[in-house]
């Protein structure tokens, strides 16, 4: 393979560039294992209900990003099997070398206990995004929250901070952060799944994954806003209500 003539420094920027809206997909991560399954309002999906629900970038985007990038991106297996094909370690996952304008960063996959010919293709697929994210790709997406913000300072389930709140309203709103169904209708399904929560451990686990979204919405649709925290603050007391 000849050699790159990428700048590196532009190829950065360009792995770190938000990803469309068009190109952001839903993961829905059911809120229990044994959860009923049923017709989703907001991903359109069949699953179990409720559930929250992860952004990321598929294979397809990502493969695009990376072509924008570096027509000769390349990607290798840290290790190969005797048959030459790409090593698993011990639990099933893989590791890769990434490259992207002669730059080189490694990646870690894995298919969560599938096997066959699909679950190959995802421990690739989550290899590449691990190995992509390192380069900066969709690592808003990675992160959950705001990456620039003040790194001391921790953030409550909901609260009425006037500092956060001019911060946001400030900025406007990415078209990646505005939920497609609707503030109001967000708001609903959230509120839903704080109500069916269990313990605090899940309240902790919806508040991060949704961290962004609800700061956002102080300014975006305070209604929304004020019911999602007196949610989080009558679940949290009825939890602690509890009995032990």
């Amino acid at each position: 393979m000849p050699e790159t003539t990428v700048d590196p420094f532009a190829a950065l920027a360009k792995m770190r560039e938000p990803f469309p809206p068009n190109q952001i997909s839903k993961l829905p991560k059911p809120l229990k294992k044994d959860a009923a399954k049923g017709r989703c309002q907001e991903c359109g999906g069949y699953h179990g209900l409720p559930a929250i629900h992860l952004d990321y970038v598929g294979h397809a985007a990502l493969t695009d990003r990376l072509l924008d990038v570096d027509p000769q991106w390349t990607w290798e297996p840290v290790a190969f099997t005797a048959e030459g094909l790409p090593a698993l370690d011990r639990t099933g996952g893989l590791w890769i070398r990434l490259t992207v304008a002669g730059m080189t960063r490694l990646g870690y996959g894995s298919a969560d206990g599938k096997s066959g010919g699909d679950a190959v293709k995802e421990i690739i697929g989550d290899a590449m995004r691990n190995a992509a994210m390192r380069f900066g790709a969709a690592l808003d997406l990675w992160h959950k929250g705001d990456l620039h913000a003040d790194e001391d300072a921790s953030p409550p389930d909901v609260r009425d901070d006037r500092s956060q709140a001019a911060t946001t309203e400030q900025r406007a709103t990415p078209a990646q952060d505005v939920p497609p169904q609707g503030w109001a209708k967000w708001g609903d399904a959230l509120i839903a799944s704080v109500q069916v929560a269990q313990d605090e451990a899940t309240l902790d686990t919806i508040r991060d994954t949704e961290k962004r979204r609800i700061n956002l919405a102080k300014a975006a649709s305070p209604d929304a806003f004020a019911a999602i925290g007196k949610a989080f603050a009558d679940k949290r007391t009825a939890l602690a209500d509890v009995p032990c």
